[in-house]
């Protein structure tokens, strides 16, 4: 069945949860990248949707083939520019790819030490938040990259408030001048065009910023007025210290304490117990862009790249 006032706006297709684990060897020594791997590509027509033409329809099981070959060819030096390698491939190989985007996401192992010694080929897992990123490019375009960290859990015990925020007769919250902030963060960053960047050496100094903006000093700490308060600190520190970084989306999932009331089993509860409440949760979230950029690029790409890292982070959180 045709309609002939329908026009198609986007069609894509491709291979998710593509799951593996590189293992390299320097003699003793191994070191080891477990990830996971969603490539997506566009072709030149739509033919296999509208027609049920699949001459040009490259098989998901061959897209899966090509990025295990790659990762046994050429290994994954950084998720970065394993996903750029991808990309390469496909747009180097098929001319009837016209736009791809592979998305490359790490388990979190971390070498075992005993004693302070690391361990030659040993590996513990670290949920200490996820390592993704990804790359994208249309044909005759340049090449996007963007990386993160997802599922990173934090919590400062105090240094942290809610104070002065709008009131009405629904309004039940009290006001708290210290709190528990605690928190799930998402945070997906745009270094713009692809460019020979030491990936692991800027996701490592950005990921530092983020520790640091969300607990302040060591020895102090750093007050919080607000969950969105704290997602600007982060950014903006983030910008300030990483030049490469372009645009920087934070979204901040919070989880709420309640102080449990111990009067009835004869005790002074001084914020000593707490229940966590995790639903419903607050959630915040800001995108952040530097305006040169922006102007470099032109209004039409800005508010594509805004669309595009709002659609990334609800797929990716």
């Amino acid at each position: 069945m045709q309609i002939k006032d329908v026009e198609v706006l986007n069609c894509e297709y491709g291979k998710n949860t593509i799951k593996f684990l590189r293992l390299h060897r320097e003699g003793k020594k191994h070191f080891v990248k477990e990830v996971e791997v969603c490539t997506h590509l566009r072709l030149t027509s739509p033919q296999e949707y509208l027609e049920g033409n699949n001459s040009l329809v490259i098989p998901t099981d061959t897209i899966k083939n090509i990025v295990l070959v790659l990762a046994k060819k050429n290994g994954i030096p950084s998720l970065e520019q394993f996903a750029i390698d991808i990309c390469n491939h496909f747009m180097t190989t098929f001319c009837q790819v016209v736009y791809v985007k592979t998305y490359v996401q790490e388990v979190p192992w971390q070498r075992l030490h005993e004693n302070g010694v690391p361990h030659i080929h040993s590996f513990i897992c670290v949920p200490d938040g996820i390592r993704f990123c990804e790359a994208e490019q249309c044909r005759n375009g340049p090449l996007v990259v963007f990386a993160g960290i997802k599922d990173l859990k934090l919590m400062k015990t105090t240094q942290s408030g809610f104070e002065g925020f709008y009131k009405n007769e629904h309004t039940t919250l009290p006001e708290r001048h210290d709190r528990i902030l605690c928190g799930e963060l998402f945070c997906k960053w745009s270094y713009g065009e692809c460019k020979d960047f030491d990936f692991d050496c800027l996701w490592n100094k950005i990921r530092e910023c983020i520790l640091e903006a969300f607990s302040g000093p060591p020895d102090c700490g750093e007050y919080s007025p607000s969950y969105q308060k704290t997602v600007n600190s982060i950014q903006m520190l983030v910008l300030s210290k990483v030049s490469q970084v372009q645009v920087i989306e934070v979204v901040l999932n919070n989880t709420f304490y309640n102080v449990l009331d111990m009067k009835n089993l004869g005790l002074t509860n001084d914020k000593e117990v707490l229940i966590p409440v995790e639903a419903p949760y607050g959630s915040c979230a800001c995108t952040l862009g530097r305006k040169k950029f922006f102007e470099a690029q032109g209004h039409v790409l800005k508010d594509e790249r805004k669309c595009q890292f709002g659609l990334a982070a609800a797929q990716g959180n």
